[in-house]
């Protein structure tokens, strides 16, 4: 029988091609130095080849040992990911979850959620992170997120996706602008508009103007925002039109300021809230299951 690498030696090396440092990388471990050299040290023997130069300052990592870490890492993700499943299996959303969620989303969205969310599951520990929808795939695909919450249309590969519930763009303006006094607004009608949009990056941005088939004339005269707050404070400037998502007005941002929100036409502006995690994950249930409970609690029946 073949000599085959331990998954603690795996993660020794993992560790080590992140910090570059012996005594770095055997903290993040939580064990002696000496443990992990010796740990890295078994592992060269059992495969027979180098995985990194040391010197007294400083680590270098052959080819071979930044290629063997990122397989490592893969196998350490599966490895949790069978944890992680026979946790699920025992008692649904429990132990360790790690969930992406983009900015035009969790702050609306979530504060209903978690407290609700915990008290139900009290054995869950959720962890979050923000970003930006790319950022997130990527953390998604490296294994250092389980589950993201996002804004779909978005071309997602080797994900499954679950639609939770629609979410409808609506026009905020000026009050006293033309378009203020309207029961409902066609898109027709924004083509002459200074239309504010958040900054590249955002998928609030590329939904918006998709969702309402508008071009993007940011490069010529329209402005920018790095945040909806930024967005409706503009607008009650009186600086330019916005659409703002209905997740975030039932949220209240528009709350007291010196504007207007209009419905548009039913025809466009629609965006989908939705959850996206690795087809190769085996927490797909407990995924469905938590996307039930969102909207149990959201009180979303769409």
């Amino acid at each position: 029988m073949r000599h085959l690498p331990t998954l603690k030696q795996l993660q020794y090396l993992s560790a080590l091609n992140i910090h570059r440092h012996f005594s770095l990388a055997a903290e993040a471990c939580n064990v002696t130095q000496s443990t992990l050299s010796l740990g890295i040290r078994d592992l060269e023997q059992v495969l027979g080849i180098s995985v990194a130069e040391r010197s007294n300052r400083k680590v270098i990592m052959t080819p071979f040992g930044e290629s063997l870490s990122i397989a490592a890492k893969d196998v350490l993700n599966r490895a949790e990911s069978l944890v992680d499943m026979a946790k699920g299996a025992i008692t649904p959303l429990t132990g360790t979850l790690r969930l992406g969620v983009i900015p035009t989303i969790g702050p609306y969205l979530l504060p209903n959620i978690l407290s609700d969310l915990q008290q139900s599951y009290p054995e869950l520990e959720l962890y979050l992170r923000e970003n930006f929808t790319d950022h997130l795939l990527s953390e998604l695909n490296n294994g250092e997120l389980d589950v993201l919450l996002l804004a779909l249309p978005f071309e997602i590969e080797g994900a499954e996706q679950l639609i939770l519930f629609e979410d409808r763009f609506v026009l905020a303006c000026p009050r006293g602008h033309r378009l203020s006094f309207r029961d409902s607004v066609k898109i027709s009608s924004l083509a002459d508009e200074k239309l504010l949009l958040l900054e590249e990056g955002h998928c609030l941005r590329r939904h918006a103007l998709e969702a309402c088939n508008l071009v993007d004339k940011s490069k010529s005269r329209n402005l920018e925002a790095t945040s909806m707050f930024t967005l409706v404070q503009m607008v009650s400037l009186g600086l330019g039109l916005t659409l703002l998502p209905q997740l975030a007005i039932d949220a209240g941002i528009a709350k007291g300021l010196n504007m207007k929100l209009v419905p548009l036409s039913k025809s466009a502006g629609i965006r989908k809230i939705g959850l996206v995690w690795r087809k190769t994950s085996t927490r797909g249930e407990e995924f469905r299951l938590l996307g039930k409970e969102m909207l149990e609690i959201a009180g979303k029946s769409r």
